[in-house]
């Protein structure tokens, strides 16, 4: 009896000596996305010192476009917590049917430069409560603008505007925040109204 126990504790104590000798495995996790807590949609009326007029998230600060070709009137929408910035450019039109056609057609342009890196384009027409005709284009894919759209009455008013995350961050983990901002956007074109010159 005392054999088989010493051959046991001799047979515990090479097994133990034996395993800590080995190289440790080591196994990834799973990859996942972080957790993102959105707040609840609150909104605020834009000064009215724009030709437009409209209501946008009390979440997103308007700051002025500073880029080299800025004009008056075109702002950001900037989401701080959110990593996220709506451009808004607006052109007056001056009943010039010309200056019309050029900006339908550079809004179509810009939003198929993504065709390179999006899956998908999918185009529609909302007709807002106030009457407004506006075309939005949603793209799917790793492009640098998930959302585009434009707004105009023909004759004195064109507003453009598009969504972009300045971060190289994959579009699917950013979902969450394009459908929260989505809903914003389509709240600020419902409010969407001329201003009456």
């Amino acid at each position: 009896m005392k054999r088989i126990y010493s051959f046991f504790q001799a047979s515990v104590l090479l097994g133990l000596a034996t395993s800590a000798c080995q190289e440790a495995t080591y196994v990834p996790k799973p990859k996942g996305y972080n957790r993102i807590e959105l707040p609840d949609h609150h909104y605020q009326a834009i000064d009215d010192s724009y030709p437009y007029q409209f209501e946008y998230s009390k979440h997103a600060q308007i700051k002025p476009d500073t880029s080299w070709m800025a004009e008056p009137y075109w702002i950001h929408l900037v989401y701080q917590d959110l990593g996220a910035d709506v451009q808004l450019t607006y052109k007056a039109l001056n009943h010039d049917k010309q200056k019309l056609r050029e900006l339908l057609e550079d809004s179509y342009k810009l939003t198929s430069k993504h065709q390179i890196k999006a899956y998908a384009i999918d185009e529609s027409i909302l007709k807002t409560p106030k009457g407004h005709t506006v075309v939005i284009a949603e793209l799917s894919g790793e492009v640098p603008s998930q959302f585009q759209f434009f707004s105009t009455d023909s004759s004195r008013h064109f507003l453009r505007g598009a969504l972009y995350f300045p971060t190289a961050t994959k579009n699917d983990s950013l979902q969450p925040i394009i459908d929260f901002i989505k809903v914003d956007i389509i709240h600020m074109l419902n409010t969407l109204e001329w201003k009456k010159s």
